[in-house]
């Protein structure tokens, strides 16, 4: 049974999201090392088409997605279209941006500029930390829906689309407001020459000396590590932080890891596998304090894939800031719906 989706009136624009889906997550070599199966590209279409079965139902109209070469865009586009046409399902209506995707992750931070000109009023991300870190970039105050499809998902929630979907559409039609569904989040900022860039989670310094395959497994290589927040049910990078010192995502302050001579701990760095680590140092990162990465030859990996070499005259600040993306928080939302009966039928209504 679906909910009847709200009418609007010709005078207002449509009610409107972005779904932006990386073809490539789930796919990285953390995912073979640790007995991992691959999120196949079918999967991620059922997984847009149950978020935006929700959402059509609760009155979004308009969905835009990228025209990726895996051809998710275009499945979900013809699904909805049978979906509507002979089974009755208020899908919105998809539309394919106008962009030539790259096949790399700029592709995501470009469909989220696009989304912002579009008028989109949320954005549904599906990928892992690497892939929300891209959208982060581009997406300034527009609210994130995240869902888990990488590999080791720190940042990224882990409801069914279909929850996703309802709680998304409960806030764009004004019924939850802003102030109890929305999160700001911490991010990790770091300067200096000829770089500006963000992380959501994680940001390490690794002895390895190239980007290479871009994960980050082997712990002896590890210098330093900071999180914005570290959950003890994290795996990756973070766990390592969590398992020593937990951060939520709304403490005032993050984590600051020294690897060297002390304890050892054993950690999940990726699934399937625990390596033993020595901590030298665990401390609190202040909000707004910087600190200079210690010098040295290697690699910086920003939510778990390396992305820079770095060498001894590196000159690099980090700082951790209330300046990351807002994102949907789902528990609330559906809450307050149960309290308010949000999703009763209106007297008189016909199920669909």
């Amino acid at each position: 049974m679906n909910i009847s989706p709200v009418s609007t009136t010709s005078s207002k624009p449509p009610l409107a999201v972005g779904v932006i889906v990386n073809p490539a997550s789930g796919r990285d070599m953390r995912r073979l090392l640790g007995w991992v199966s691959v999120f196949p590209t079918s999967e991620k279409v059922n997984v847009v088409l149950r978020l935006l079965s929700a959402m059509g139902s609760l009155g979004i109209e308009v969905a835009w997605m990228i025209p990726d070469s895996a051809g998710i865009g275009q499945r979900v586009k013809d699904s909805a279209d049978i979906a509507r046409a002979s089974r009755g399902i208020a899908m919105p209506q998809i539309k394919l941006l106008d962009m030539a995707p790259a096949g790399s992750k700029a592709d995501s931070a470009t469909a989220a500029r696009l989304m912002r000109q579009h008028g989109v009023k949320m954005i549904a991300v599906l990928g892992g930390d690497g892939t929300h870190r891209a959208v982060a970039t581009a997406c300034a105050d527009v609210p994130l829906a995240t869902l888990s499809t990488g590999t080791n998902n720190a940042f990224p929630g882990a409801w069914d689309a279909t929850l996703v979907g309802i709680a998304a559409a409960l806030v764009l039609r004004g019924d939850v407001s802003s102030d109890l569904a929305l999160r700001r989040n911490k991010r990790l900022r770091v300067t200096g020459p000829g770089m500006d860039e963000l992380a959501l989670v994680d940001l390490c310094f690794s002895r390895q000396l190239s980007t290479g395959a871009r994960a980050v497994w082997r712990a002896e290589d590890l210098v330093e590590l900071f999180v914005t927040f570290a959950e003890p049910t994290a795996m990756g990078l973070s766990s390592i932080a969590a398992l020593s010192s937990p951060v939520s995502r709304d403490d005032p302050f993050g984590s600051h890891v020294s690897f060297g001579e002390g304890r050892l701990l054993q950690a999940i760095v990726m699934p399937g596998t625990l390596a033993c680590v020595r901590i030298a140092h665990v401390g609190k990162l202040p909000i707004g304090v910087p600190v200079s990465l210690q010098p040295g030859k290697g690699t910086l990996a920003f939510d778990g894939e390396r992305e820079f070499e770095v060498d001894q005259n590196s000159q690099l600040q980090i700082e951790l800031d209330w300046a990351g993306p807002l994102t949907l928080d789902v528990e609330p939302v559906l809450a307050e719906a149960a309290r308010k009966g949000l999703l009763f039928m209106p007297p008189g209504a016909m199920p669909m």
